[in-house]
């Protein structure tokens, strides 16, 4: 049985699709003269040692989806597939960094990136890298690079409104699906902003030029190999100089504030791995991880972890460490649990929603459900479905109202909330889930669980 991937429709040059649930790229016909130049100039090769492309193994016809085949490849399978609106400021730097090199690297051997979407970079083993082997075209002499305001859309746009406004402007990526209007980021950008020369060359004058045909745009003017080389040096310098300073925030600060002890701290850790040990997960998702101390006792373990987090500066800080610690099976992302990722774009395929993204095998719903019961009055029942749907086994924290964090929470709240007990959480979760463990936590009144999904 063979299935084609519903977000893969847009070039003619090839598509993914599932054949007995293994994944493989059909390379049309029309794209053959690129390919096979790829693969000859030595480019793929190359990015390939880099890091800066998955690789792939070519199959045989047999395989194929369509009579348009000219090639059948079995790409490198991605581990779990994020996108630009789940990425932190350094996470989309570094993605829109990976973008240029890979793009100067191409144009050294002879080609260009037709495409600079940054929905084709996704985090192999930590580091940036693409996904799309169908982005390269022969460069022809004098064209300017195809993909500049895409890049500037997906890239630039983004990071500047970041960077000199707030970092909730990249939300706004959810929004439009092929990277913010430069004319929108224009009229949302301080007037100091287009002090940075390459800000307002790259932004301003871009988005006064964008009345004009996208053709008319990219293609009206001779740009030599040289200056193309000076465009993406320019845009390099660009991405570079947009710094965003790490501020304290509620969870970017929340370890330093807990009311939890060194001692408790050390017995919930215990416990984790004494869960983890039972169940063995492959996959493993932190729901409200923050910056990452619980999520990587699973990265630790072995498990393929992704660790969310409803603010910004903690992802922030979570990969910043990550980077430097060169943590391959351990991926931060932005995600407000109460409006979580979407299926979004054309008939709503193109982007998977996050619990189409799973089931996983294990989550973490660590000092989370206080929260969305306090304050967001989100009953535990529709918790506990919602983590059913999304993970096969579940440790999970219950904290009583004797809890002095929950005392505070509950003091700044107009509820009493009589129905927040530990049988109610409990008859609640046993819709869904079996309990195989509980521990009170030392030095505590916090409880944690051991789940399993009926």
């Amino acid at each position: 049985m063979q299935k084609k991937i519903s977000s893969s429709f847009r070039d003619p040059s090839g598509f993914l699709f599932l054949k007995n649930k293994i994944l493989y790229r059909q390379i049309n016909f029309f794209y053959k003269q690129h390919y096979d130049y790829f693969i000859n100039s030595g480019l793929f090769k190359l990015l390939v040692e880099k890091k800066l492309l998955i690789s792939h193994q070519e199959n045989t016809l047999e395989k194929r989806f369509s009579d348009e085949a000219y090639k059948i490849i079995q790409p490198e399978l991605i581990r779990f597939i994020s996108y630009p609106y789940e990425w932190c400021f350094s996470q989309l730097k570094d993605a829109a960094l990976a973008t240029l090199k890979i793009q100067k690297y191409a144009l050294e051997h002879g080609m260009v990136l037709k495409d600079a979407s940054a929905y084709n970079i996704q985090f192999v083993k930590g580091k940036p890298a693409l996904i799309d082997t169908l982005s390269f075209e022969i460069y022809k002499e004098g064209e300017p690079w195809i993909a500049y305001r895409q890049f500037c859309q997906h890239f630039l746009a983004p990071l500047a409104l970041m960077s000199y406004c707030d970092l909730r402007l990249a939300q706004l990526l959810r929004i439009y699906i092929d990277g913010i209007p430069l004319d929108l980021a224009s009229s949302l950008l301080p007037f100091s902003s287009f002090l940075n020369p390459s800000i307002y060359a790259h932004i301003r004058l871009h988005a006064r030029a964008q009345n004009r045909t996208a053709t008319n745009a990219n293609r009206s003017f001779f740009l030599s190999k040289k200056g193309l080389f000076a465009l993406i040096d320019n845009l390099e310098h660009s991405v570079l100089s947009l710094k965003w300073k790490l501020k304290a925030t509620e969870w970017g600060n929340y370890y330093n504030q807990t009311n939890y002890s060194i001692e408790a701290i050390a017995d919930k850790k215990e416990a984790i791995r004494t869960f983890l040990k039972n169940i063995n997960p492959k996959k493993v998702w932190d729901i409200g991880g923050n910056t990452g101390l619980f999520s990587r006792i699973a990265s630790t373990w072995g498990a393929e972890t992704v660790c969310f987090d409803v603010d910004p500066a903690a992802i922030e800080k979570n990969y910043l460490e990550a980077k430097a610690s060169q943590e391959e099976n351990f991926l931060p992302l932005v995600l407000d649990l109460t409006n979580p990722s979407p299926a979004m774009g054309w008939a709503n395929r193109e982007r998977s929603s996050l619990q189409e993204r799973g089931p996983a095998d294990m989550i973490f719903a660590l000092a989370l459900v206080h929260h969305l019961v306090i304050t967001f009055n989100i009953p535990f029942s529709d918790i506990a479905e919602f983590l059913s749907n999304i993970g096969k086994s579940l440790i999970v924290e219950f904290v009583p109202k004797e809890d002095s964090q929950l005392q505070r929470m509950l003091a700044s709240s107009i509820k009493s909330f009589p129905g927040y007990t530990k049988e109610n959480f409990e008859n609640a979760f046993k819709k869904y889930f079996l309990i195989e463990k509980e521990k009170q936590i030392k030095d505590s009144k916090r409880i944690i669980y051991l789940m399993r999904k009926q």
